[in-house]
């Protein structure tokens, strides 16, 4: 009997492991809004979009922003502003200028939950900074980001 419980534990894994392949990926991928006149013209702070399998451009995102102002912690909820891209999004700056920053983005489709974080700079995101993954945005990655973030001027 442990050996036929071993036997269908192994297929359940296995099948569940093909589902989620058959399911695809689904990804937020940061632009520069340099890159896009409509972005260029709202004087974008990043673009954001919806990439993967099936029909990202019908996930949701939603942004926020994580920081550090004279030692208080603060997290603001963004406004995304639709690109004529389907999927597409703008993000301007709703945060104070001083401080450290993170930038948090999450998408979800049907069920599949997708995360990128990045550092702020005074010029922008260091996109040497972005952590990517197909879950809900990990605390350690957010706390490892705003210890490394650099201090703006503001705060100085």
């Amino acid at each position: 009997m442990h050996k036929l419980g071993t036997s269908c534990f192994g297929v359940l894994a296995l099948l569940a492991g093909a589902a989620q392949l058959n399911a695809g990926g689904l990804w937020v991928v940061l632009g520069n809004p340099q890159a896009n006149p409509q972005a260029q013209a709202m004087k974008a702070f990043v673009t954001a979009k919806m990439a993967g399998c099936h029909e990202p451009q019908k996930a949701k995102l939603t942004a926020a922003a994580i920081g550090e102002v004279h030692g208080v912690r603060k997290t603001i909820q963004l406004r995304l502003a639709p690109l004529a891209e389907p999927g597409a999004y703008a993000l301007t700056r709703q945060w104070p200028a001083g401080g450290k920053w993170v930038l948090q983005f999450t998408g979800e489709e049907n069920g599949v939950l997708t995360s990128s974080v990045i550092a702020v700079g005074a010029d922008g995101v260091d996109r040497s900074t972005l952590r990517s993954a197909m879950r809900a945005p990990a605390q350690e990655d957010i706390e490892a980001l705003l210890r490394a973030a650099p201090v703006t001027a503001a705060a100085r």
